[in-house]
């Protein structure tokens, strides 16, 4: 495994936590929460994002309005099956998605389940930087690399699992206050 391997792999990492970290309902209308929401569409399941327009007219609002008529009831129904908690208001034309003040305790709740998506986070780039320090070791095994070399390239590992886990570890603290000052 090369270091730009073990690089590529850590920013993946750092992405994916990111877009777990958009879909979490923090208070604040956020159309991300609808990304893994999909609707039946002529038998195919679909995104929401590709059947309507999402829009965000005011801070605790997401209005979808479908560009076929017919799928509205498909977007209630797939609202309500999914597990983002809102209720959808149906006008007919229209359904508005409005997201209510979060309480304290709520807060505090996300704010633990934001932790332990930073812990999964962080766990995964660990596995990257042993899997990259594996291959390292076995290359040195195998007299492809000399043992400074070894020692080089485990230094740099180290230096991208550090730069990777504090990455995160900012993201979260930023998310954090998010939530909390809502």
């Amino acid at each position: 495994m090369e270091l730009n391997e073990v690089e590529q792999r850590m920013q993946k990492t750092i992405s994916v936590f990111e877009e777990n970290l958009s879909e979490i309902r923090a208070g604040r209308a956020n159309p991300a929460i609808l990304n893994k929401i999909t609707v039946e569409y002529y038998g195919v399941p679909t995104p929401i994002n590709q059947v309507a327009g999402i829009s965000v007219p005011e801070a605790r609002t997401i209005v979808i309005q479908p560009w076929d008529a017919s799928v509205l009831k498909s977007i209630e129904k797939a609202i309500l099956a999914s597990d983002i908690g809102l209720n959808p208001n149906n006008d007919g034309k229209v359904i508005r998605l409005n997201f209510p003040e979060l309480t304290e305790e709520r807060r505090k709740e996300l704010v633990k389940d934001i932790k332990k998506i930073a812990e999964e986070a962080r766990v995964g780039v660990r596995s990257i930087r042993r899997d990259g320090m594996d291959s390292v070791k076995d290359a040195q095994k195998k007299s492809e690399i000399t043992e400074d070399d070894k020692a080089d390239l485990e230094d740099k590992i180290q230096k991208l699992t550090d730069k990777y886990v504090s990455e995160i570890d900012s993201i979260l603290d930023k998310k954090e206050k998010e939530i909390m000052s809502i």
